[in-house]
């Protein structure tokens, strides 16, 4: 038997982790004001306390138009004291602490942007619902230092690390995927020019990170359907992301506007999506056509796996995070013992936020997340929370789709 990687040192660029665990970008909607709360203070400190080597605080855009959510980050100097409180009380605990930063793009509304979305291109998008306008191509080179700039903000609020959103149909996404670049500038066409775009924000990025911040990306392996992003471009992006300096990669999938549950698998609660919905039309519209506009994805444990082994044969001298679906200690000690130096947990930490701790005591510790997704459901209008740790009783339709989904 392999000797487990998990509770060793490793280096992300100028960063060294206490082990192999990293918190996932993954939405905590938990900011309201679009800055830090309570909230957020708390989960993250309670993640770092339970043993990770790294707590990522989400999805923070870089300009009031790249909000998606009211309830999420926007990095502005106003924030940097409540940010410099919770990368402050991470770091008392012994875990490092990075923000993901990156821009919505056509998954917006003007109410929440104050502005018509923008994206890689003109268009409708169905799944906001909202029309989107194209960006200009002299609006990219200010955009791309929006970047530049967010980092430096991220280093004054003391992260260690910041991750640059680059997946999921969010917008340096939009440029890189055929499916949303149309352009016919030297913006769109060839994977060469979609990215173009990429290639400046990464530019500004290295440029305010220095040589004392880690940067790391999330990246797409696949958008996950047909005219989407497949794996022999997304290893051509990789390459180039190496190329500009990248100290690490994180490989995920999926495209929130076309193919969401590719990113987190299994079911969408349609019955608590709509629950905790606040617009009428929306919410009926959604219980009527929701199976449709997100359908199922089968969760299994580690199931970005398979399209992950073919980068890591691939792209060599630079670390590679794994995630999605890891759940227990024998999986995760299996990801590292194929060449991953990294794994990213999310809905783990949500269950369990002391799950790295207990899995240092158990080697076949388990979390004990159902995957019902209610998370999930819950996250787009209230915040990221476990069904399992709430102080409200839940209405029994929900407890029934709950029940329902944890027993397929």
């Amino acid at each position: 038997m392999e000797k487990s990687k998990l509770f060793t040192e490793y280096k992300i660029g100028p960063l060294t982790l206490r082990n192999r665990t990293i918190r996932s970008a993954a939405f905590e909607s938990m900011c309201p004001g679009n800055k830090p709360s309570k909230a957020l203070y708390d989960y993250h400190v309670s993640v770092a306390h339970g043993g990770v080597g790294m707590t990522t605080v989400a999805y923070a855009a870089v300009t009031k138009s790249g909000l998606s959510f009211d309830r999420q980050l926007w990095m502005r100097p106003e924030i940097v004291p409540g940010l410099k409180e919770l990368t402050d009380a991470v770091h008392r605990e012994g875990a490092a602490a990075s923000v993901q930063l990156g821009h919505c793009g056509n998954m917006s509304h003007k109410k929440i942007c104050g502005e018509t979305p923008v994206g890689a291109c003109t268009g409708f998008n169905l799944y906001s619902p909202t029309f989107v306008r194209g960006l200009r191509k002299d609006e990219l080179p200010v955009l791309a230092k929006a970047y530049g700039n967010a980092v430096r903000l991220a280093r004054e609020a003391g992260f260690d690390a910041v991750e640059i959103h680059a997946g999921h149909g969010y917008l340096i996404s939009q440029f890189l995927s055929p499916y949303t670049n149309h352009r016919k500038d030297e913006y769109g066409g060839l994977l060469e020019n979609r990215m173009r775009f990429m290639d400046e924000v990464m530019d500004e990025v290295m440029k305010a990170a220095g040589s004392d911040m880690a940067v790391l990306v999330k990246m797409n392996m696949r958008d996950g359907f047909k005219g989407g992003m497949d794996i022999d471009e997304s290893l051509e992006v990789a390459q180039r992301l190496k190329d500009n300096g990248a100290h690490a990669l994180v490989l995920s999938g999926g495209f929130v506007s076309k193919a969401p549950m590719y990113v987190m698998r299994g079911d969408m609660p349609i019955k608590t999506l709509t629950h905790y919905m606040d617009c009428w039309w929306l919410k009926y519209g959604v219980r009527l056509f929701g199976r449709l506009m997100i359908p199922t994805v089968p969760f299994k444990e580690a199931y970005f796996l398979d399209d992950a082994m073919l980068f890591r044969d691939k792209i060599k001298d630079i670390p590679l995070v794994y995630v999605g679906g890891l759940v227990s200690r024998e999986k995760i000690d299996e990801v590292l013992n194929k060449g991953f130096d990294f794994v990213q947990m999310g809905r783990a930490l949500l269950n369990e936020p002391g799950f790295v701790n207990r899995m240092k005591m158990e080697e076949c510790a388990r979390c004990n997340c159902g995957h019902s997704n209610y998370c999930i459901g819950r996250m787009y209008t209230v915040d990221m929370a476990c069904h399992q740790h709430l102080d409200e009783e839940l209405p029994p339709c929900l407890k029934k789709e709950i029940e329902k989904l944890e027993n397929k």
